[in-house]
């Protein structure tokens, strides 16, 4: 287009069958709120300026919103606020006064996040910053839903909205979506032309069609078949059919890439929100995700690595060959977590931020590492802790041990060179060194820097005394 390209995003409503306190359009969808889909898709138009109309509980909508648009960097966010609410034609007269009558006006809703980069910019087209472009859908159910009118010879005439439709007009099956594009300076005219003389006793911004058609221009309609793209959520329900889509929509992009998805109906991708990392899972060749599984965040995934059922992972590097068993839990969070070529980790391990684990590296099941390294060939195999450690080559971390690196003030670092051996039930308490080749005897306290090549023991010697008698119970009568 080479006309600017202005977006207004309806964003006013309370959302009522949402039953919740959080406003419909910041409800979660792939782990980020509906509105924030709509404003990447303005990004992605690199729209001039999007207006977003508020309503209710406008000052925390307008605060999520400033991030996103802050992180997108491509447009100039404003908003509008619509108090009272009296219709999408009344929204719009909100948000007129900061448009520039120079552009092209994108109307696109905040609770309707599916619709892609494509259509819309198909729809810009079609107006070409002369006519008034439409956005429709033909559905199998349309009740609802605005019907697209049309004359004997196919032109758009107007739109009517389900509740002031007659009984031919609700048997159309082409519905607007909500979505259109036009002038701005023809919709400043139009919009100002509004009456609210209908049932609802609100301005309809549907009625700019009529107001076009009655000045000569020409109304066109880019209808698609692809009914999710106009999806709108209004309950709980439709946020998790919605989920469903999107979802899908992701584990097709990866299948076609080559990534073998056990179901697809039982994957996730989702923003970390919390962190602000987008969700995006980049994958090499013939990597194989088992179902249930959730990653956040960014994670790669390289050649070959294998992802067991129901593991959730997020923020993390896993490299070619590794293996990641069920149930296990991986989270960077800013720190990151990276797993190394050939490394095996689970079933139930959890990696935590600033967890690095070398070459063929093996982790098992109920063990927990955090902010700490694992040289190549380390084994910690089963119920272990490992925190604020580096680990040498080759070291076997056995069953039961931790690292007490916390003194209830500060953490402290625990060294454990190459090729040491650490019994089960062990408690090394930081800052402590374990020299190379050193062995830690099974249920050792061990507070003192241990030298290379020993035996190290740290426990009370065993006394068994033969004078001692077993408690008996007394004898029932």
């Amino acid at each position: 287009m080479t006309m600017p390209v202005d977006v207004v995003v309806m964003a006013a409503g309370k959302g009522t069958r949402m039953k919740s306190r959080i406003p419909k359009v910041l409800q979660r969808l792939a782990g980020r709120p509906l509105v924030f889909h709509v404003l990447e898709q303005a990004g992605g138009l690199k729209a001039r300026r999007v207006v977003l109309i508020t309503g209710h509980d406008a000052m925390q909508v307008e605060a999520a919103c400033v991030g996103v648009a802050s992180a997108e960097g491509t447009f100039d966010l404003k908003f509008a606020l619509q108090q009272p609410q009296l219709g999408t034609g009344h929204a719009v007269q909100q948000a007129l006064p900061q448009l520039q009558d120079d552009g092209l006006v994108l109307v696109l809703s905040g609770d309707v996040p599916l619709t892609q980069r494509d259509t819309l910019q198909a729809l810009l087209a079609a107006s070409g910053g002369a006519r008034l472009a439409l956005l429709t859908v033909r559905l199998p159910d349309p009740a609802g839903y605005g019907r697209i009118v049309r004359a004997a010879g196919g032109q758009v005439q107007r739109i009517v909205e389900h509740k002031d439709a007659s009984d031919a007009e609700r048997a159309i099956d082409e519905i607007y979506s909500g979505i259109m594009a036009v002038p701005t300076r023809l919709l400043r005219r139009w919009v100002g032309q509004l009456r609210n003389d209908n049932a609802q006793q609100e301005y309809y911004l549907t009625d700019v069609v009529a107001l076009a058609v009655a000045e000569g221009v020409p109304v066109v309609a880019h209808c698609i078949d692809d009914a999710v793209q106009v999806a709108g959520v209004n309950n709980p329900l439709q946020l998790a059919e919605l989920e469903r889509a999107c979802q899908r929509r992701q584990a097709d992009a990866l299948m076609e890439q080559g990534v073998r998805l056990a179901d697809p109906a039982r994957f996730e991708l989702r923003d970390d929100a919390a962190r602000g990392t987008r969700g995006e899972l980049l994958c090499a060749q013939d990597v194989e995700i088992d179902v249930g599984c959730i990653f956040t965040g960014r994670v790669e995934l390289g050649e070959g690595v294998q992802v067991g059922a129901y593991c959730c992972i997020a923020n993390a590097v896993i490299e070619a060959g590794a293996v990641i068993q069920p149930f296990t839990h991986i989270d960077g969070e800013k720190a990151g977590v990276q797993v190394g070529v050939g490394a095996r980790v689970g079933p139930f391990s959890r990696l935590r931020p600033g967890a690095v684990l070398g070459r063929a590296v093996h982790v098992g099941n109920f063990v927990e590492i955090k902010n700490s390294q694992l040289a190549d060939g380390a084994k910690a195999n089963h119920l272990a802790y490992l925190g604020d450690a580096s680990v040498g080559e080759r070291v076997n971390y056995g069953a039961g041990s931790i690292t007490a690196n916390y003194d209830g003030v500060n953490k402290h670092r625990t060294v454990i060179e190459h090729d040491v051996h650490v019994g089960s039930n062990c408690v090394l308490v930081a800052p402590v060194t374990i020299g190379a080749d050193g062995v830690v005897g099974a249920g050792s306290v061990v507070t003192e820097d241990a030298p290379p090549g020993v035996l190290t023991l740290g426990r009370g010697r065993q006394v068994s005394k033969t004078e001692w008698h077993r408690p008996a119970k007394p004898l029932k009568n």
